[in-house]
């Protein structure tokens, strides 16, 4: 099985949602299941349909969750070195051809979220960072073109 990186803030984040769909939602929908089948005929009965629907959907994420956790490599990032990219530090850039800045962390293929400034260690950017130091440029294929960046800052 492949494991995949998590940061310990993406892996309860995970955990949390886990516990919240074993623990309430599931509770929620059998509740509503209940409460469908008191109405009488199940054949037409919308709301039976739907919390059927709804449970069916829990259950496929809780599986998900479980597996996802199974693979999961937590990587603590609090005690990284700051010298070089590497899994979970932050990263400050400029785009040499407009000159823009910005700040990700390189996280995990499950934590990533680019409007929250999160790209994933996998991600041609990601990939493109790793190892290098403050100061180097990095030079990127992107669908939108090349792109280069020097690297600003490291941190955590």
């Amino acid at each position: 099985m492949e494991r995949t990186p998590f940061t310990v803030e993406g892996y309860r984040r995970l955990k949390k949602e886990l516990e919240n769909l074993e623990k309430v939602e599931r509770a929620k929908v059998i509740k509503a299941i209940e409460v469908a089948r008191a109405h009488g005929d199940l054949s037409e009965n919308a709301e039976y349909d739907a919390a059927k629907e709804r449970q069916a959907q829990i259950e496929g994420r809780i599986q998900y969750l479980h597996n996802k956790l199974d693979s999961a490599e937590v990587i603590d990032c609090k005690n990284q070195d700051c010298e070089r990219v590497v899994f979970g530090v932050k990263v400050r850039l400029e785009n040499l051809d407009s000159g823009e800045r910005c700040v990700y962390r390189i996280v995990g293929p499950d934590e990533s979220d680019i409007k929250r400034g999160k790209i994933s260690v996998r991600s041609p950017l990601g990939q493109a960072l790793i190892g290098k130091y403050e100061g180097d440029e990095v030079t990127i294929r992107t669908p939108g073109g090349i792109r280069n960046y020097e690297i600003l800052e490291i941190f955590v």
